[in-house]
């Protein structure tokens, strides 16, 4: 009973959209209607605000983060419950009851998810993340080949089932998030990245 519960607070904390809510605080466009129409921290950036985007993804990844760290901290320490908590919170960010399920793509939630179970595996997404943008100059390529590595790092350096399960799961839902931008890197219509 007491995972179900804790997977559905985590669930409601993850739905509060941070793109949205920076949004509405700092008088920004709401960024569902405008630029890329995806509530995340590169759109609410492309909308010109460093300060919004940047607040928008610290919330994105503490909203997974924190609760995996609390569960850990006060009540236990359990793969499968840490994981349900895990999903919780990240299902809520990609389909959010308090905006009409409609979320972010995830990316920052995920890496929230890497910071709270494992550190170093967060670390090694960031590092590979930073080197595909500045190979490629694409966010979501560079954001799509971590999402297919980042399995083949928790089987190195974590070696357990669940959280292998785990990533498994929130790579399949990332790379289903990211279907328009493979259209758009398939038609050379992704915006670059701009150093």
């Amino acid at each position: 009973m007491i995972y179900w519960l804790l997977t559905i607070a985590a669930y409601l904390i993850g739905s509060l959209s941070t793109a949205i809510l920076v949004s509405m605080l700092l008088g920004l466009p709401d960024p569902r209607n405008h630029g890329s129409l995806n509530p995340g921290a590169t759109n609410v950036l492309r909308l010109g605000s460093k300060i919004g985007a940047s607040l928008t993804l610290l919330g994105d990844v503490l909203k997974s983060t924190l609760p995996i760290l609390a569960v850990k901290h006060w009540i236990s320490d359990d793969p499968l419950l840490l994981s349900c908590i895990a999903i919780g919170a990240f299902t809520g960010h990609l389909f959010p009851i308090y905006f009409k399920f409609s979320g972010g793509k995830g990316v920052a939630t995920a890496l929230g998810i890497y910071l709270a179970l494992s550190p170093v595996i967060a670390l090694i997404q960031i590092g590979t993340w930073i080197a595909c943008a500045f190979a490629f100059r694409y966010s979501s390529l560079a954001a799509i080949i971590t999402t297919i590595l980042t399995p083949l790092y928790v089987w190195l350096w974590i070696d357990d089932n669940i959280f292998l399960l785990l990533t498994a799961l929130t790579a399949l839902l990332l790379l289903l998030r990211h279907k328009k931008n493979f259209q758009k890197l398939l038609q050379r219509k992704e915006p670059k990245i701009n150093f």
